[in-house]
C-alpha cells in the first residue's frame, strides 16, 4: 500500500497547513532522515534545521533511524492525533469520546421514536462504540 511521494494528493488544514501521510513520513526518515527531510515535513522544522546542521557527525541518522522506527509502529490514528490535529487524510475528523456518547444518545433517541429499527440502532450503535 505504499504511495509514491508525487501521489500523495495535498490536502490543507486550516491556514496553511497540510494534512500529512504517515507513509510519506516514514519513507523520508528511511531516506533523507539524516538530513532531517521527515522532520521539514512533519512542521518541525527547528529539529529538521538541527539534523541538517549535524548531520556531518551521523549522529542525526541514528536518530533518524529511531524515528523511522518509531513513526512505523505508530497506529495510524495516534498519528493523526499527533500531526494532523485528528484530520483523518479524507477529510473527516475523528470524534472524542463526548462526541461519540452524544451520537449514541441521538441515535437512541431516534430508536426511541421508533425513527430506526432495532437492528439499525445496535448496528449503528456498535459502529460508533468502534470510534472510541
Amino acid at each position: 500500500m505504499l504511495r509514491s511521494i508525487a501521489q500523495v494528493k495535498v490536502q490543507k488544514l486550516g491556514k496553511g497547513k497540510m494534512v500529512k501521510d504517515k507513509t510519506v513520513a516514514v519513507v523520508l526518515a528511511f531516506f533523507i532522515g539524516g538530513f532531517g527531510g521527515h522532520k521539514f515535513y512533519l512542521g518541525n522544522n527547528v529539529a529538521g534545521i538541527f539534523y541538517l546542521l549535524f548531520s556531518w557527525t551521523l549522529i542525526p541518522s541514528l536518530i533518524a533511524f529511531f524515528d523511522f522506527l518509531g513513526l512505523l509502529l505508530m497506529s495510524e490514528q495516534a498519528f493523526q492525533v499527533q500531526y494532523n490535529h485528528g484530520v483523518l487524510p479524507s477529510g473527516y475528523m475523528l470524534r472524542g469520546a463526548k462526541d461519540v456518547t452524544g451520537a449514541i444518545a441521538e441515535l437512541k433517541g431516534l430508536y426511541d421514536m421508533g425513527a430506526i429499527t432495532a437492528e439499525e440502532y445496535e448496528e449503528k450503535r456498535q459502529k460508533l462504540l468502534r470510534e472510541l
